[in-house]
């Protein structure tokens, strides 16, 4: 059991630096087909259920998908232990399968996994809590498993960017740490001090409250026009500035996913137009 979990992780691994669209930690979308982006999923299985339905990977050849921060939350064990990672492995199946059709983005809760720094989601510190899920079922192999999700969740790019100019990560810095972000982190080899704050893979997935005249800023340096960012709860499942954001959510009831034509231009009001709700999925 632990070593077949070790081998997927590592097959994804795998998936995730051989991906064709991967540019350094950027994966980078023409303008053939579409793109299904999800925002955090959290342990929510149903929620990956639907998505995965609904983007019907296997009738739909030019269809991408976009997944992130899919561990912490979700079904716990008999002693309240995390079972996300259990989540994680289905999703790295999909990557497995579609390989260069299924994207992951790297999110707060990897680093913070990586890192094995405090996080904590509903009153819990999540880390504390998947390890002592994870050591209750591995036993002895419980470090190797560890060490390959660790590496797993390491490899994964940090954005995407489309032709039509839209782009997705989990966050942005906010306003106060943009003058300290090193945009070179998406052409060059990713390393760990990256990840620990306050460096620059920390800052992009940890920021919070992005001014509008702040993201004018990246999408200029970026060379895109609009964001679509997860990271920032939201009850409704997503969210808007009506300028230049849209912030989507997948972890609850009301999670929403959003697709876009890869070969349409967008303003705001069309990507927020283009949202799914997870729930009316079959």
């Amino acid at each position: 059991m632990p070593h077949d979990l070790i081998k997927l992780l590592e097959a994804g691994i795998a998936a995730n630096q051989q991906d064709k669209f991967r540019k350094a930690n950027l994966v980078v979308l023409s303008d053939k087909g579409d793109l299904v982006i999800t925002g955090d999923i959290h342990g929510h299985r149903r929620n990956l259920e639907r998505i995965v339905a609904y983007s019907d990977l296997e009738k739909k050849p030019d269809r991408h998908l976009i997944l992130q921060e899919i561990i912490h939350g979700g079904a716990e064990d008999n002693h309240g232990g995390c079972l996300s990672y259990e989540v994680l492995a289905d999703a790295v199946k999909l990557k497995v399968k579609f390989p260069d059709r299924v994207h992951f983005i790297l999110a707060n809760h990897d680093t913070a996994f990586i890192n094995n720094s405090d996080v904590m989601k509903g009153g819990k510190e999540m880390n504390a809590s998947m390890r002592a899920a994870l050591q209750r079922r591995f036993g002895n192999e419980m470090k190797e498993v560890e060490s390959a999700i660790e590496r797993f969740l390491f490899s994964q790019p940090l954005a995407a960017k489309t032709a039509n100019k839209i782009w997705i990560s989990h966050s942005l810095p906010s306003d106060k740490n943009v003058e300290k972000f090193d945009f070179t982190i998406f052409e060059r080899t990713l390393k760990i001090v990256d990840i620990v704050r306050p460096n620059s893979a920390y800052l992009l997935t940890w920021g919070r409250g992005q001014s509008v005249e702040k993201l004018a800023f990246f999408a200029d340096k970026l060379g895109v026009e609009l964001f679509v960012l997860g990271h920032q709860v939201q009850e409704t499942g997503w969210m808007t500035n009506n300028k230049n954001l849209v912030i989507v959510d997948s972890q609850h009831n009301h999670g929403h996913l959003l697709r876009v034509e890869l070969s349409a231009q967008y303003t705001v009001e069309k990507l927020v137009k283009a949202l799914v709700p997870i729930a009316g999925i079959c």
